[in-house]
């Protein structure tokens, strides 16, 4: 009789199980009533299961238990210690709160995130780099428009598709969150922005749906610089305008001082001061401007950082292209939560492998 071709990778799942903590992560589900009522699927073994999941990318619970019954004996390899049945595994994702596998991820990211960061080793990397963080969201659509609400309608029967969206920001030189929220995804990017959450010497890169003034000022206040897209229909003033050329006589690079003016709700006038830098984007045939509060910095440093910022993009295309992210094993939003936990706490562990790995490994393999 043939192996099971979802057994090809055991010793993988096994070094990647090895990462994970057994007495912590039962500790933090018993400190947030995760083992309230449990009998047997303890936490632990909701987690490997859950992993065994999405590693493997099964589509449903039934191809889970299938998978788990028809490799019984080899379940103790995969660090499962009793064979689960559909109705537990979907209890257990509607009633375990999500809030245990947020706290696993936030424990395993302060455990391990210095071992992802690129740091002083890199000799090419500029001094920058560890300075930056990177803000964006993605959106994961859903079967239903209830749970979370979606934006625009379906292109055939013009109803709404629900959606969750995953705002997240990771730090340049480590390429896995740091934070993230879940909301509806009608909800507006800018909240996720904490200007208070930033120190002095910060850099941030993010999108022009996260243009909020009082915001961009009081990160000026605290010593951080931003650097974004701008919006086509700003109005400002211009206070400096000047263009450098090529010899050939085309423009290169714009630069200009501008300031933002904005009357408050306390009838208090804010004016946040910024430089507009634009420059051609060869690939594209376009100019881009990008808004920054940083007036000192060469203007192509600034290009540098805001095409770092499509690190954040390449995350997002990784888990979506790896993971199961177009079907999930519970129609409740809890479970919803849980399984884009288990998602991220999966590419958190893989990133650790791959750099630990002293030879070449591509994600995928």
């Amino acid at each position: 009789m043939s192996k099971s071709t979802h057994f090809s990778g055991q010793p993988l799942y096994s070094q990647i199980i090895r990462l994970l903590d057994k007495t912590k992560i039962l500790k933090t589900s018993k400190e947030l009533g995760g083992e309230r009522y449990i009998k047997r699927f303890d936490c632990w073994t909701h987690t490997v299961v859950m992993l065994y999941a999405v590693i493997i990318r099964f589509d449903s619970l039934r191809e889970i238990t299938a998978s788990l019954q028809a490799e019984a004996r080899k379940l103790n390899h995969l660090g499962i210690s009793m064979m689960t049945s559909r109705s537990t595994l979907s209890d257990a994702n509607k009633r375990r709160s999500e809030a245990v596998f947020e706290s696993i991820y936030r424990d395993l990211y302060a455990t391990y995130h210095n071992q992802l960061s690129s740091d002083s080793h890199s000799h090419n990397e500029p001094k920058w780099m560890k300075r930056l963080q990177i803000i964006d969201s993605t959106t994961i659509s859903l079967f239903s428009n209830l749970l979370f609400k979606g934006v625009g309608r379906h292109p055939k029967t013009g109803k709404k598709k629900g959606g969750i969206k995953v705002h997240t920001v990771i730090h340049a030189n480590e390429g896995i969150p740091s934070d993230i929220k879940f909301t509806s995804a009608a909800t507006n990017d800018s909240f996720m922005l904490n200007p208070t959450s930033l120190n002095k010497g910060d850099i941030m890169a993010m999108d022009r749906a996260y243009i909020d003034y009082a915001k961009l000022e009081k990160m000026t206040q605290r010593g951080v610089i931003y650097v974004t897209k701008m919006k086509k229909n700003l109005k400002y003033n211009i206070l400096n305008d000047t263009m450098y050329q090529s010899p050939e006589g085309l423009m290169e690079i714009r630069i200009q001082q501008v300031s933002f003016t904005k009357q408050q709700q306390n009838d208090e006038t804010l004016i946040h001061k910024a430089r507009i830098i634009t420059y051609v984007d060869e690939k594209k045939h376009k100019l881009i401007p990008l808004l920054t509060n940083d007036i000192e910095s060469d203007p192509t440093e600034i290009v540098d950082i805001y095409r770092k910022r499509w690190e954040i993009e390449l995350l997002f295309k990784q888990m979506k292209q790896n993971f199961p992210l177009k079907y999930f094993y519970g129609e409740s939003e809890n479970a919803i939560k849980i399984q884009i936990w288990i998602t991220l706490i999966a590419n958190l562990l893989l990133m650790v492998m791959r750099k630990r790995l002293t030879r070449s490994w591509s994600f995928p393999d």
